[in-house]
């Protein structure tokens, strides 16, 4: 049993959440607070009702999410933002969140962890935002048919892609989640080939005409890795058990 409070100290610390800067409705840190003890770490990409049923019939303590409970920003607590907090309370879960700090960190950061899947073990900062780089970027030569076929054994899922750019990869830039709206910021850092999760109708055009491969992977399936790397973390350190909640959006 280890006490919630230092669990949280510590990962405010090792994520750096103080120094990141993030959008306004993330609120990294703890967002639900339990009774103040912790014997079992749950992790999911989504602070949802769904997930957080699962992790109370699991009997989680701590759930570790990517995507917090206040993205709207402050609103009534009725409907489904009270199910949400009236079940965490009642089943005694914490929830703790952590957006862009999970995204760039070098060691359990999605965007390190998807790089390191595919095997780009020399990685340079990329994707200038909000005042940090947030994703990643190396130097490889492959053809956009291996690339799809390795994204599709590492997510699960086949990826969806824009042909902009060269046949063959040069140089890639990788950036989790819903960052296909910003091709045009990837392409002013010089990459050839873009990685993310999701992006609207009209990034797959302007990928055609910024002459950019634009891979989306799926917004679920490129930010599990972070949620689990730090549950897993979170495991190791204080010597609990952990379980990942799966509840795929297929977006």
């Amino acid at each position: 049993m280890h006490k919630l409070a230092a669990i949280v100290s510590h990962l405010d610390r090792h994520l750096r959440h103080a120094e990141v800067t993030d959008f306004p409705g993330a609120w990294n840190g703890l967002q639900v607070e339990n009774s103040g003890t912790v014997t079992k770490v749950g992790a999911a990409v989504d602070a949802c009702t769904a997930t957080i049923e699962k992790a109370v019939e699991k009997g989680i303590q701590l759930l570790l999410v990517h995507h917090g409970l206040f993205w709207s920003g402050v609103q009534p607590i009725t409907g489904p933002m009270r199910r949400r907090i009236k079940t965490a309370l009642d089943g005694n879960l914490a929830i703790y969140s952590s957006h862009l700090p999970l995204d760039l960190h070098p060691q359990l950061g999605n965007n390190a962890l998807l790089c390191r899947a595919l095997g780009f073990n020399q990685c340079t900062p990329f994707f200038h935002e909000k005042g940090q780089f947030i994703g990643f970027q190396t130097k490889a030569a492959l053809t956009r048919d291996e690339l799809a076929r390795h994204l599709e054994k590492i997510l699960g899922r086949k990826p969806h892609l824009s042909p902009g750019g060269p046949a063959k990869t040069a140089r890639i830039g990788v950036v989790t989640g819903g960052a296909g709206a910003e091709v045009a910021v990837a392409a002013a850092e010089g990459v050839d080939t873009f990685i993310t999760g999701e992006g609207p109708q009209h990034s797959y055009i302007l990928a055609e005409e910024l002459g950019v491969n634009l891979f989306y992977g799926g917004h679920y399936a490129t930010e599990t890795f972070g949620v689990k790397a730090l549950a897993a973390y979170v495991s190791r350190r204080f010597k609990v058990p952990w379980e990942f909640i799966d509840h795929p959006t297929g977006l």
